[in-house]
């Protein structure tokens, strides 16, 4: 059996046996104060919390359980995640069209009643496909294709177009809704990445955007785009806008963003 050990509160002296001594040998104290600092019993091994390697075991098992349940989380809401931008970008697509009020309804089903083809078109021109606007709304073009989505409005055709540039600061992107003649605007929408609140930001403003209504894309049977210019300049040959005060690089951007996209729908527009 084991040893036990005692220590003299007074002095510090260790002591060893069954029992404290009567008195203690240093200083005299009584057996009253000394304390009991090892019952003689085989200690218990057991792991060392302030290790290192301890500590990095608990940390990987950690990131491990951590990572296992975001992995989880984002495959249980990938499906609603895709859902939510889809049906973003056809709230986008409606945004286009001044007729159409969202607020208050159902942005799907008024997509599903508004919007009748996705028309694919390849770079002469031509219809090569004729999509559901619902079940084929994902479409991904083929090299050469471009998209043009055909809506009804108050049983008229507008065809609106898909744009996207580059502003002051990121991305600026877009639809252009045309009349049956593919040359009157009928309405646009615009938003941004990151423009500066106030000035380029506000090409997502109804007052920017309504502007467009009524301009033409062509002129004398040519594609001439929309001048986007400062209050009082005027462009040449072509119909125009005011650009934002103080906003020029993401006004510019806008006008950019309408020659570079609409101009790959040239030969339809002109058909």
């Amino acid at each position: 059996m084991a040893t036990k050990t005692y220590k003299c509160k007074v002095c510090g002296y260790i002591y060893e046996g069954e029992n404290p001594p009567e008195v203690c040998p240093v200083c005299k104290a009584p057996a009253s104060e000394f304390e009991l600092i090892n019952d003689g019993k085989k200690e218990k091994k057991g792991i060392n919390k302030n290790s290192n390697v301890y500590i990095m075991l608990y940390t990987t098992i950690i990131v491990v359980i951590v990572a296992l349940l975001l992995s989880i989380t984002s495959g249980a809401l990938k499906e609603r995640q895709a859902a939510n931008i889809e049906l973003d970008k056809k709230k986008q697509i409606l945004s286009s069209l001044p007729a159409v009020n969202l607020e208050g309804t159902d942005a799907a089903e008024v997509f599903k009643s508004t919007i009748k083809q996705i028309v694919v078109l390849n770079a002469a021109g031509e219809v090569v496909k004729e999509l559901n606007p619902v079940k084929d709304f994902n479409y991904e073009t083929q090299e050469g294709e471009v998209l043009v989505f055909k809506a009804e409005i108050e049983g008229t055709t507008k065809w609106i177009i898909p744009l996207d540039g580059k502003g002051l600061w990121g991305a600026i992107w877009g639809y252009i809704a045309l009349n049956d003649d593919k040359n009157t605007v009928y309405g646009v929408f615009f938003n941004h990445a990151s423009e500066t609140p106030g000035l380029g930001a506000n090409i997502a403003t109804e007052a920017f955007q309504t502007q467009f209504e009524g301009k033409h894309i062509m002129q004398n049977g040519e594609f001439a785009s929309i001048a986007v210019m400062k209050a009082g300049q005027k462009a040449d040959g072509k119909d125009q806008v005011d650009a934002i005060s103080g906003g020029t690089i993401t006004s510019k951007g806008v006008e950019d963003m309408l020659k570079t996209c609409i101009e790959k729908y040239t030969q339809f527009l002109k058909k």
